[in-house]
């Protein structure tokens, strides 16, 4: 894309964003041809529908008479389902293809194994274990797999007293961490010639520009002090995992891209979990 879509444009970008990173049960969209590099810069909107979602979750659970904890985890169990577990996959898929490949074409081809390995359960274990550990005791999960992404994310949120507070951190996590995947296609190449990364096409420079300023506008929700501490942490994470695949592969796929959500959603839930407590 090289100019600012047009409003039927945006509202095309923004259809593909909810149809391609969510499961909502959404009506049929004529998108008129547009890419995914070309909505990628909406995917912070996409990220707004997800955190709705998760905090209705949690307000109801607390109207119930849920505990924080109890009502966090539910809350995080809607955005999964929102989501399809799209990113926790890509998640899995990044840490068995590079802790279990020793060279670039054997990273690439466990990547593309869906079965999960060792790697792969004990990242999607830390992700949510460190979020819930933040607030509440550990729960203990059947599966190390999803038990690291979720409890961190969980953790995070049942420190937060109320559920203002967590509307504001899922809101602030879900769309800062989608906006910055544009920037991320935008600069690192395709690892791949194939592939739903390479399929989606070439990220402009201003692409990439309005899907990060998009989401980092629901930072301001975490306050001025965490929303630059988020900003500040979020570009260490985006930096550390662009160095890391242009080193062990190359570029981008769209499992990295998935990696890259899930650890700006932690980043930006652990500094919620300080500026809204």
């Amino acid at each position: 894309m090289t100019s600012v879509p047009s409003p039927r444009q945006a509202l095309d970008d923004v259809a593909l964003c909810l149809v391609f990173f969510t499961r909502l049960p959404l009506p049929v969209f004529d998108l008129r041809g547009r890419s995914l590099a070309d909505a990628i810069w909406a995917a912070p909107v996409a990220g707004l529908a997800v955190a709705v979602a998760g905090a209705v979750v949690y307000a109801a659970g607390v109207q119930l008479g849920l505990a924080p904890g109890p009502a966090a985890a539910l809350a995080l169990a809607a955005t999964l389902l929102a989501t399809g577990c799209l990113h926790e996959d890509g998640l899995s898929d990044v840490a068995d293809g590079f802790g279990g490949g020793k060279t670039r074409d054997k990273k690439l081809e466990i990547m593309r194994d869906s079965r999960i390995g060792t790697y792969g359960a004990a990242a999607l274990g830390l992700s949510m274990l460190i979020r819930w550990s933040a607030l509440s005791q550990l729960a203990t999960y059947g599966a190390a797999a999803l038990g690291l992404s979720m409890l961190i994310r969980w953790s995070a949120l049942s420190q937060l007293a109320n559920p203002t507070s967590v509307l504001f951190a899922l809101i602030a996590a879900h769309a800062a961490s989608r906006g910055l995947l544009g920037a991320f296609m935008h600069l690192a190449p395709a690892a791949r010639s194939d592939g739903l990364s390479a399929g989606a096409g070439t990220v402009s420079a201003q692409t990439a520009v309005l899907g990060a300023v998009l989401g980092a506008i629901p930072l301001l929700t975490l306050g001025l002090g965490g929303a630059f501490a988020a900003l500040i942490l979020l570009a260490l994470v985006f930096s550390a995992l662009r160095a890391l695949c242009l080193n062990q592969i190359g570029g981008h796929t769209g499992d990295t891209i998935g990696a890259l959500q899930q650890l700006g959603e932690i980043t930006v839930l652990l500094v919620a979990s300080i500026s809204l407590s």
